[in-house]
């Protein structure tokens, strides 16, 4: 599959075969994605906590608790990508704490290589962080900025996909 069709054909999944796990070795080779994306000055001030099967099942309580949707709780894993805002690049005029802008790189490289493995995945950023956080003791210096619920999609069959035309968004030269 060349790029542009995994980028085309890469989908929000909200309904997984949850009997089906994902093992280990496949989470950590798409979580090493992560780790090869680019970073403000490389410092790379993230951590991801992985929540599979094999963990306590308070792990997928507070999942579900900080964000109560049922369909989340179809997913056999969950990346949990977190920011450390003390080791990001800030810009140097005006402080730009440029931690979210590294994370959300270092997500889609998860979400391609989870749908480059077979896998379908999502992006959940509106969920009660203090709630994660808590249930999954996560430390005060890191902020929980995404729940990647990640597993086998239960259909294949790609939503329809409303983008923008491309003569829409891009401006050439000077406003």
């Amino acid at each position: 599959m060349t790029f542009y069709d995994l980028a085309a054909n890469r989908f929000s999944c909200r309904d997984f075969i949850k009997n089906k796990t994902v093992d280990r070795n496949t989470l950590t080779h798409i979580i090493d994605a992560a780790r090869l994306a680019p970073s403000a000055c490389n410092k790379q001030p993230w951590i991801f906590i992985v929540i599979d099967d094999a963990c306590e099942p308070s792990c997928l309580t507070a999942i579900s608790e900080s964000y109560n949707r049922q369909w989340i709780e179809s997913a056999p894993a969950f990346i949990i990508a977190c920011g450390d805002h003390s080791q990001a690049w800030k810009r140097q005029n005006d402080n730009k704490d440029h931690t979210d802008i590294d994370l959300a790189i270092a997500i889609q490289h998860i979400c391609l290589a989870a749908s480059d493995s077979g896998l379908g995945t999502c992006w959940v950023c509106n969920f009660d962080s203090e709630t994660l956080r808590k249930g999954l003791n996560i430390p005060p210096n890191l902020e929980p900025i995404a729940i990647i619920p990640i597993g086998y999609p239960s259909t294949h069959d790609i939503p329809k996909k409303t983008r923008k035309n491309i003569d829409d968004i891009i401006q050439w030269g000077k406003f």
